[in-house]
């Protein structure tokens, strides 16, 4: 096919759309389901309203070929258990007497059954449910939920293409069952797994499926030799059969590598390839392996999961170049985008300057339908939206908005020493035995606590004018009583001042921090039901003022017992944020770490002897790629240093991090140098304990002992049992007892229960360590 005729062709499409509706609808009919107050078929008709509504925005919009099957219940990954039959033995009875019911089961367990594990989705702060497999999974197929949203999509008159997990992915991402030796390599089921695919896409076929993508991101991962061998026979033999749709076989996130040669000469018709941020240089990998010739290239030239309006203009170039390289060149983001919000038209309260530079899913579409016009009518086709394009991005690129000399003057100005706490560790944990005169295993929780909705209503009725801020401190202080009150009552060590004023751990930071914009309906999914605004770092960072110390201190005013200082790490506060992409990372996270050093000073000096600075995001941010790993470790651990480091030698830091696999950053754990560190660890059986003290982790951890994120309360058997396991890892001395994560998601009957059995359990394993 020639340049003029591939152009000619080129159409517009999206991997995904956000899933929970303009008001999140689908959020509040699961949890209504859950609670008993929204039927099964309510529900069922709530989702399927939501996915013509995506649609119909789609074909209006100008997209060309609408995605099918990336609407999710719950998670993506878990419907693809679902569709290949591999229920875990714990679930499958609660999956026969009601489908729905037992797949929710999986996502949070219940009382007597726990969830599966969950985890991050590759480096972003979406969460997947683990497969669990083992060498005697049978799989089988299920395709009813792919038909049928396909068919739906049909009926509207639309040109429709299901995504599915990839069976590589698929594999690559899970994990040996319960009971299963830990060195079973999941990826040895490919041949049991290939003819159940192989039936779906039958099944898909005969539904009317002209395309299917598979998705398989973890191939932009460092992969072996066997792994990539595995992706050669599984599209080999995928592409081998004859009744079945044609395949568009994605990759997102970053570059192929190695897999890109491996996927462009196997028999399938299309892929779909990322070329933003790292994944650009799979333009130069196209060139290397002769590019796609016969085959469909779907080129990802708008960011899925940032929301800076795109440059129109480079992209088409790159699209230029692509034309030569491919039988059809179509555009699209470069992943899906349920990873960003879903209309940034709808922030009436964004300063428009600012709002003309932010591009959500909505737009972004209408950057893919108008990238696809310039390719195949020219650019005088686009002229007025190139020139609206270039306006915005010279708006931004000179606005006063994005530099403040004071900040980068003091970022400047910073010296390795000023990243070094003043004493070694053992000396340090000597001063803070003595200051604050814990007991063996001490118990705390990681920060916040239930939300409840009187918490929501009061925030609410302060915005609303329904109540003054006088009556809305009244409510915080009186909540920060119960907290404290409780745990006291209930003989948790280490008191929390349980958070109420905070909407979330990295909005309520960035709407006191200079440089940062918050949102009212930027909304992007978590996890299940849980969805988060992340702010906007629009400018250079500063604080204005202190941000906790007045509710800590409030706190500690209660008690005799210590209060945590809780604050949001600088890696976090950037990871779950949409960030500038006009300067390096580390420079921003410089910027954030220097704000927060001024706050954990001012904690220090109102008296707070222990300070927790969270970075569940350390591992999230990790770059999928090694060779990219050393430069971002050096910055984040350098950054939460920077934030940490200035404090006494008696004042204890403390630092969390919950759901990701914290195996592969032992050592940058270890760099930050925090005196406590809180890990998620009931879900993964202690795993973490494990991989610390192979490491040879000299400092305390509190690896979890309660899964946080499932309604099931565990008994203090249980709880004591897991403590346990961890002392064969850490020795008691330097062993804390904690949650997996903050409460704020759990309700209070729950809360009460499960961290009083907490509670119990430390006691209990403190007497027999007694009595040894």
């Amino acid at each position: 096919m020639t340049t003029k005729s591939a152009a000619a062709a080129a159409r517009a499409t999206v991997h995904g759309y956000p899933r929970q509706g303009r008001d999140r609808e689908l959020k509040k009919a699961i949890e209504g389901y859950w609670k008993g107050r929204v039927t099964a078929d309510a529900l069922r008709s709530i989702a399927a309203e939501l996915r013509r509504t995506n649609w119909k925005q789609l074909a209006e919009g100008g997209v060309h070929e609408v995605p099918t099957g990336d609407f999710s219940y719950y998670d993506h990954v878990l419907d693809t258990t679902v569709m290949v039959g591999a229920i875990p033995a714990r679930h499958r009875e609660a999956v026969a007497a009601d489908a729905l019911d037992g797949y929710f089961a999986m996502a949070r367990g219940t009382q007597d059954v726990a969830p599966l594990e969950m985890t991050k989705w590759f480096d972003t702060n979406y969460h997947y449910l683990v497969p669990e497999l083992g060498p005697d999974t049978v799989f089988t197929a299920d395709s009813a939920k792919q038909v049928a949203e396909l068919e739906e999509a049909l009926a509207l008159g639309l040109t429709a293409r299901p995504v599915l997990v990839g069976p590589v992915t698929y594999l690559l991402l899970a994990k040996p069952a319960p009971g299963v030796a830990a060195d079973f390599d999941p990826l040895t089921l490919l041949d049991r797994l290939l003819p159940v695919y192989a039936e779906v896409l039958a099944d898909l076929r005969a539904a009317g499926a002209a395309w299917v993508q598979l998705d398989e991101p973890a191939l932009v991962q460092d992969r072996t030799p066997a792994d990539l061998n595995a992706a050669a026979r599984a599209y080999r033999d995928l592409g081998a059969l004859t009744d079945r749709p044609k395949l568009l076989v994605a990759s997102y996130f970053d570059r192929l590598g190695d897999a890109l040669p491996v996927l462009a000469k196997s028999p399938v018709e299309g892929l779909a390839l990322d070329f933003t941020g790292p994944a650009a240089a799979n333009l130069d990998g196209l060139a290397a392996v002769g590019g796609l010739p016969g085959k469909r290239l779907v080129a990802g030239v708008v960011d899925g999961r940032n929301i800076w309006v795109n440059d129109l203009e480079k992209s088409l170039a790159v699209l230029g170049t692509l034309l030569g390289l491919a039988d059809r060149v179509d555009v699209s983001a470069s992943c899906s985008l349920l990873h960003v919000p879903l209309d940034a038209a709808a922030e009436k309260e964004v300063d428009p300057q600012i709002l003309r530079w932010l591009s959500f899913a909505k737009q972004k579409t209408t950057e893919i339908t108008t990238l696809a016009k310039g390719l195949a009518r020219g650019t005088d086709a686009i002229a007025g939206e190139l020139a609206a394009n270039r306006a915005a991005l010279a708006s931004r690129a000179t606005s006063p908005i994005t530099r403040n000399p004071a900040v980068r003057a003091r970022t400047e100005a910073v010296t390795d020493t000023d990243s070094r706490r003043s004493q070694p560790y053992a000396e340090r944990a000597a001063a803070q035995r003595a200051h604050l005169g814990l007991p063996l295993l001490p118990t705390t929780t990681i920060g916040s606590f239930p939300q409840t909705d009187e918490l929501r209503t009061a925030r609410a009725d302060l915005r609303a004018g329904r109540i003054d801020t006088a009556g809305y401190e009244e409510r915080i202080r009186a909540e920060i009583r119960e907290v404290v009150s409780y745990q006291e009552k209930t003989g948790v060590d280490v008191l929390v001042h349980g958070e109420p004023e905070r909407n979330d751990m990295v909005q309520y930071f960035a709407e006191r921090l200079d440089g940062y914009l918050a949102t009212r309906h930027g909304w992007v999914q978590s996890y299940g039901t849980r969805y988060v605004r992340p702010p906007v770092l629009a400018g250079d960072i500063s604080r204005p003022e202190p941000m906790t110390v007045r509710w800590t201190s409030y706190a500690q005013s209660l008690t005799a017992k210590p209060v945590k200082g809780m604050l949001t790490g600088p890696v976090t506060m950037l990871a779950w944020s949409f960030v500038r992409d006009d300067q390096p990372l580390g420079e921003t996270a410089r910027q954030v770490a220097l704000a927060l050093r001024d706050e954990v000073g001012d904690l220090e000096a109102a008296g707070t002897s222990v300070i927790q600075v969270d970075e569940p995001a350390l591992r999230e941010t990790l770059p999928l790629r090694a060779a990219d790993r050393p430069a971002y470790l050096a910055w984040a651990t350098e950054s939460f240093r920077l934030a940490t480091s200035g404090v006494r030698p008696d004042t204890q830091v403390h630092t969390h991090m919950c759901y990701a696999e914290f195996g592969d950053i032992v050592q940058a754990i270890d760099d930050l140098d925090a005196d406590v560190i809180s890990l998620e660890a009931a879900r993964s059986h202690m795993q973490v304990a494990r991989e610390l003290a192979a490491h040879g982790y000299p400092r305390e951890a509190g690896p979890g002992v309660w899964d946080i994120h499932s309604p099931r309360v565990p008994s203090a058997e249980e709880a004591a049992d897991l403590l346990r396991t961890g002392l064969e890892a850490i020795p008691a001395e330097r062993l804390w007892v904690n949650p997996d994560c903050g409460l704020k998601t759990r309700a209070w009957p729950e809360t009460r229960a499960s961290l009083e059995n907490l509670v119990a359990a430390a006691r209990t394993v403190r007497e027999e360590l007694s009595g040894a």
